[in-house]
């Protein structure tokens, strides 16, 4: 199997993450619930997480790290512990559905939507953002990479952009976290959103969320916290107060191996590898008569994502076919991004996605070209 899909999850993770969560399983208690041993070494794993991830995202202390199942939970907590009726909030088609369901529930509710489109190669007009400000908008909430054509958003210049107006600036991190480095106060971030299955290389159903000291939001959920339990409220005190109920402590174990093998080896390093397949990917295909390539490379400041679709056979009998036949994953379909499609004009055909690890090798890469190639000759 060549597995082409880490955009949707990484399949291979580093050992030690496969070992810390084996061992959590027989070591570890609930967080913040005893002072027995499994308690402590609970509680211990998860704030030297929350440290790891303070360093990763240059976060001011561990304090403002919120562990959540996935992106997707995080976003829906500020989504919806932010935004208010008669609120202005500014986003992009390049959003995920984790990002615009939110939005439209709270658009139901009188939150006023400003959604910006792009151009021919998927990008965005930073001078429409700033025009599409209001007296009343409350913040600008936007993907830092499209998980179906890779483009990157500047947070530096949106950052400039929300500092300006005063506003809040809240990003989802989701196909850059642990690939890309993040500084939440040098590009003024008010809530960073990720999950830690992709490029962190962690377990599944786990996440999570940097909120700058100061920017309060309404719990999504309350209940159980280890601590004030005579409270009818849910504690207001961070990050407990958008915790509640047992964490996956488990899975957050794996993600403290994960970021100490990204410490150890290297985030630009292990980006650099990335970016080199995918460009030996792209160069490879792009040329190839009937393939339509999706995106803006021009330059290598992006995820590692090639997303295609060869002459109009449906993205789906495409996948198929290179699973099938090649033993390629690749993910086809809408990818839980319609407004990117209808931008791109492939709404009913979706497009196939290859996304790339530094996992992978040259070799697997070139299998793919070449069962491109060979596809694409069917259509002749």
């Amino acid at each position: 199997m060549i597995y082409l899909d880490n955009a949707a999850t990484t399949l291979q993770k580093p050992e030690e993450v496969r070992r810390a969560v084996t061992e959590a399983f027989g070591r570890m208690g609930n967080s913040g619930r005893g002072a027995a041993e499994p308690a402590l070494t609970a509680a211990e794993t998860i704030y030297e997480t929350r440290e790891a991830f303070a360093r990763l995202f240059h976060a001011e202390s561990a304090g403002e790290i919120v562990f959540t199942a996935n992106s997707t939970e995080a976003l829906n907590i500020a989504v919806k512990g932010l935004l208010d009726p008669k609120d202005h909030v500014i986003t992009t088609v390049l959003e995920h559905n984790s990002v615009l369901r939110p939005l439209y529930e709270r658009r139901e509710q009188g939150v006023e939507m400003t959604i910006l489109k792009c151009d021919e190669y998927g990008n965005i007009s930073y001078e429409e953002m700033e025009k599409a400000v209001r007296e009343n908008t409350k913040a600008i909430i936007c993907t830092h990479a499209s998980n179906l054509t890779g483009n990157m958003i500047s947070l530096g210049t949106v950052g400039k952009i929300a500092a300006k107006h005063g506003i809040l600036f809240i990003v989802d991190a989701s196909q850059t976290a642990g690939i890309w480095d993040i500084d939440v106060q040098k590009y003024g971030i008010s809530v960073l959103c990720f999950t830690g299955h992709k490029g962190l290389m962690g377990p599944q159903g786990t996440g999570g969320m940097y909120v700058k000291s100061g920017v309060k939001i309404r719990p999504l959920l309350s209940g159980g916290s280890g601590i004030d339990s005579y409270n009818t409220h849910h504690p207001a005190q961070m990050p407990e107060a958008l915790e509640a109920g047992t964490l996956n402590g488990h899975g957050i174990a794996g993600l403290r191996a994960a970021l100490s093998f990204l410490e150890r080896e290297g985030v630009e390093r292990l980006r650099k590898r990335e970016l080199e397949l995918m460009r030996r990917f792209y160069d490879g295909v792009a040329l190839i008569p009937n393939v339509r390539v999706y995106g803006d490379f021009r330059t290598d400041r992006r995820a590692a994502i090639v997303s295609l679709n060869i002459g109009e056979y449906d993205s789906a009998q495409v996948s198929d076919e290179l699973s099938r036949g090649y033993g390629i994953v690749t993910r086809p379909g809408a990818h839980c991004a319609p407004l990117m499609h209808e931008a791109l004009g492939t709404k009913m055909q979706g497009a196939v996605r290859f996304s790339f690890s530094h996992y992978n090798t040259e070799e697997e890469i070139d299998k793919a070209i070449q069962a491109v190639k060979e596809l694409a000759g069917e259509e002749e």
